[in-house]
């Protein structure tokens, strides 16, 4: 099962247990219990304070869960825990031990506050880069809550559960069988769900937070940037994030950032956290802005920034920095049917449609490649373009035109997602050379169509917007309005870019600090 490298590694780690631990499978007479008997005897061979017992009772078969010795089983994998979610394991063997986890005393004391009496279930594909980190959280919730327990599925392992639960995303987190979340969720964001009062509670020291001299509004590429430069300069800085990252946490492989030949993007989203953490920044996670002020608006003569859940920030300069977000097609039944068929990650959720037809729209780049992807694990690709031609380099045109299992429509309208109340059947699209409406018969339909601008908490304030709802700025960054700056994929910049992303952002946090030295001179 492991080769020899994976365990020499394990190895190490096992060394780093904190006392005995027990493995125990619940198996059936299936091939994947036979793997799952294998991987956890090789687990237990490496280590002298690993056992492995094979009379689980678990429910659901195979599957196998890790106990401190003398203990029951809190943290369960339904499925082989390889690809991704090798990292789950390890970290569960490890802080099911005592290990202590690398996160803030503050979040472990919150994890450890809720009390929390339920089951958890979280349906993953091996490939979803998101997965890992729904997964590990729940683990560390079920391990630091006694009458909790925490289960991965992999999609593939329990097909008819998939089936019957209609699971076309993944994550796909339940809590005592009832549908919590889906997508990417950070540890904070499930605890923050999970934690009723922790709303009012982040309002209140939210607003007893002191004036910034720069506050960053988005945590991507160009927030973190400007974050950093500005925290160089000495002066006040704070960061407002949604969630950090960005669309960078969505992204597979980035290969084209100078200095760094190959990473993935939550490993790249990751990094940039933890180099912004190097600075003196005040990083408030999990905050979605609602409004802003401008600072010749205000009595003191400071930007205001309003949040969500409240609380009310302020700055002497402000940075916007939102990103965008994928476009959506805005036609009827792609809201009813999203994750039940419509789907925006095809590495997430491909693995779910193996075997089925799907549709890719988009002619793009982002399209193409996804479209490549998939048709090597569905049964067939269907590509709609809405222009005369695929806009895609001629390299991925190439390779997508080389499969025998993809078909190309392009000057298609899409129209319609249609489904049975529960699940996507089938897509109609327009014929716009004739008018001719077609229906195409699948059960997955992947939207890559471009991007939005996260800005529409600035309509109806002073912030002037293009007619594309993009950010207005010069050469400097600035904004129309007086102490506000914009930098990365909501403004006006052209090429939606990591890289130029990153660039901007030290551009606008640069001419922030010396709109502010001109402005106190």
């Amino acid at each position: 099962m492991l080769d020899q490298n994976i365990k020499a590694q394990l190895k190490a780690y096992l060394e780093r247990l904190e006392s005995p631990i027990e493995l125990v499978a619940a198996l059936d007479h299936s091939d994947k219990a036979e793997k799952i008997k294998e991987l956890v005897s090789e687990i237990a061979e490496l280590s002298d304070k690993v056992t492995a017992r094979f009379d689980g009772d678990n429910a659901r078969r195979p599957s196998f869960g890790i106990a401190k010795n003398g203990e029951q089983p809190r943290v369960f994998f339904a499925g082989l825990p390889m690809g991704h979610e090798f990292t789950s394991l390890i970290l569960a063997l490890l802080q099911v031990s005592g290990y202590a986890p690398k996160v803030s005393d503050e979040i472990l004391a919150q994890i450890k506050g809720l009390n929390l009496k339920a089951n958890f279930d979280v349906f993953v594909s091996l490939s979803c880069h998101n997965c890992p980190d729904v997964v590990q959280a729940l683990n560390l919730i079920a391990i630091n809550n006694p009458n909790s327990t925490a289960t991965m599925i992999d999609g593939s392992f329990f097909q008819d559960e998939v089936e019957e639960r209609k699971i076309m995303a993944v994550p796909m987190l339940f809590q005592d069988g009832e549908h919590i979340g889906q997508g990417r969720m950070t540890l904070e964001e499930i605890v923050a769900k999970l934690d009723t009062g922790s709303a009012a509670k982040e309002a209140e020291k939210l607003n007893a937070k002191q004036a910034f001299d720069v506050l960053v509004i988005g945590g991507g590429p160009a927030g973190a940037t400007a974050a950093m430069y500005a925290s160089r300069k000495g002066i006040r800085t704070g960061i407002v994030s949604e969630r950090f990252g960005g669309q960078v946490m969505d992204t597979m492989d980035i290969e084209n950032f100078i200095s760094v030949q190959k990473t993935q993007g939550p490993k790249f989203g990751s990094d940039m956290e933890a180099h912004v953490r190097e600075y003196d920044v005040d990083i408030m996670n999990l905050q979605k802005v609602k409004g802003l002020v401008g600072a010749d608006q205000t009595a003191n003569g400071l930007v205001q920034i309003e949040l969500e859940n409240g609380a009310k920030l302020e700055s002497k300069t402000v940075i916007l920095s939102t990103g965008a977000r994928w476009r959506e097609m805005n036609v009827p039944g792609e809201k009813e049917y999203k994750t039940r068929g419509v789907a925006y990650c095809p590495h997430c959720d491909g693995p779910l449609f193996k075997g089925k037809r799907v549709a890719v729209i988009g002619g793009g780049n982002s399209g193409v490649e996804a479209a490549i992807d998939l048709a090597g694990i569905v049964e067939h690709v269907t590509l709609i373009e809405f222009d005369t031609k695929l806009r895609a380099d001629q390299v991925l045109q190439n390779k997508l035109n080389s499969l025998p299992n993809t078909t190309v429509i392009l000057n298609a309208l899409s129209t319609e997602v249609m489904g049975d109340g529960s699940q996507v059947t089938a897509l109609k699209y327009k014929d716009r050379t004739t008018d001719v409406e077609h229906t195409v018969e699948l059960a997955g339909i992947f939207v890559q169509i471009g991007l939005l601008p996260n800005t529409d908490f600035l309509k109806g304030t002073a912030v002037e917007l293009s007619n594309r709802n993009e950010i207005l700025v010069n050469d400097r960054n600035e904004t129309n309005v007086k102490g506000v700056f914009a930098a990365g994929d909501c403004t006006t910049v052209p090429y939606k870019q990591i890289i130029i992303a990153a660039g901007e952002g030290a551009k606008a946090s640069l001419s922030a600090f010396d709109y502010m030295m001109r402005s106190e001179s």
